[in-house]
């Protein structure tokens, strides 16, 4: 699988001047989020339908949540991959030991045998604890709607939670699913939902909750399709199947496991446009209900620095000020308005003398 966007060294050395400078973790973050607030929409609010940048409340904090507890789950599982690695040069450092055994009585072989089962009962045992544990750390997460799935799957321990409906209550419409970061510009589906932006897709595909290990998670994702199957028990259930409606970017996406509760799949557009469905043939959403407007986190620095610009012209024209053309016309004339021969010579600089219109200056 190839390695996400977001684990790549192509940015560390810029990220560790930074730190480097800062001296501190905090002061870095404070960077980061001081970025986001002076050129990105992060913290801009969607106030109304005439807004055409920002987020709806709460949806910027939900990510950065998600964000964070994505990269505790990857923390998690190096700590789990490391323990098993240190198991497995334990035990094959006493295989020598174990050779020298073969001398013992059969009285102590037996023993021993018998010992090995209960410790493997006391480990399944143990397991079984560890799954419970997680069940209901996931009930008080989440809530109400948790407890309402968990009464609804009594009959099954096997059964995957109830998912919300194609057709959730309420209004029922796509406003539903832009106030949920899970599902912003996508939708709540049977089987997963998703949401996306102008470079990415995220598909949360619901799982068991007794799927809690990787090793439980099959995903196939080629460019153009995508398998998802889990195994629960002795058999292997298939969860979603099918070919997108769009290529995606393999050496970009990647998928992880929440345990006991989704396959988050990150998916990398090939083209940058607004996905309507994630698989063919199944329900698409009207894209002129979402917020098509691309994140100024996505734009270069030359788009970056046209809309610096009109924004700073907006707030210069509020303030009864000289707009960005009219000062760099300004700063021509001032040059000649004092030199030798000119009728201005000596006088101050009024630049209400011209009418500067945007047209007259290239950018």
């Amino acid at each position: 699988m190839a390695s996400p966007p977001e684990m790549t060294e192509r940015y560390d050395t810029a990220l560790l001047g930074i730190l480097q400078h800062v001296g501190n973790i905090e002061d870095f973050l404070r960077v980061y989020f001081g970025f986001l607030y002076r050129k990105t929409d992060f913290y801009r609010l969607l106030s109304g339908p005439t807004d055409r940048m920002g987020f709806p409340p709460g949806v910027a904090e939900r990510m950065v949540l998600k964000t964070f507890q994505m990269f505790e789950k990857v923390a998690v599982q190096d700590r789990e991959r490391v323990l098993s690695e240190l198991q497995r040069r334990q035990e094959s450092a006493r295989v020598p030991a174990a050779v020298q055994e073969l001398e013992v009585s059969s009285e102590n072989a037996e023993e021993k045998k018998k010992k090995k089962k209960e410790e493997k009962k006391e480990e399944e045992k143990k397991e079984e604890q560890e799954v419970e544990q997680q069940q209901e750390e996931s009930s008080v997460t989440d809530g109400a709607a948790a407890s309402a799935a968990s009464e609804s799957t009594s009959s099954s321990d096997s059964a995957a939670p109830p998912p919300p409906q194609d057709q959730p209550s309420g209004n029922g419409g796509q406003d539903d699913f832009q106030s949920d970061p899970d599902s912003y510009n996508g939708a709540v589906r049977d089987k997963y939902s998703w949401s996306q932006d102008f470079m990415d897709v995220e598909v949360r595909v619901f799982v068991p909750k007794t799927v809690v290990k990787g090793r439980q998670v099959s995903v196939s994702l080629q460019s153009g399709s995508v398998r998802v199957s889990v195994r629960d028990g002795a058999g292997e259930k298939t969860l979603m199947d099918g070919d997108f409606t769009h290529k995606i970017n393999t050496e970009n996406s990647l998928w992880s496991l929440e345990p006991g509760s989704c396959v988050v799949l990150s998916l990398n557009k090939m083209s940058e446009v607004w996905w309507n469905a994630v698989l063919k043939g199944e329900q698409e959403i009207d894209i002129n209900q979402i917020n098509r407007e691309r994140s100024m986190a996505t734009m270069d620095e030359e788009e970056h620095a046209v809309l610096d610009r009109l924004t700073f012209d907006y707030q210069q024209k509020l303030q009864g000020k000289p707009q960005s053309h009219e000062m760099k016309v300004h700063d021509m004339l001032k040059k000649g308005w004092d030199a030798e021969g000119s009728p201005f010579r000596g006088q101050q600089f009024d630049p209400s003398m011209f009418d500067i219109p945007p047209s007259a200056v290239q950018f």
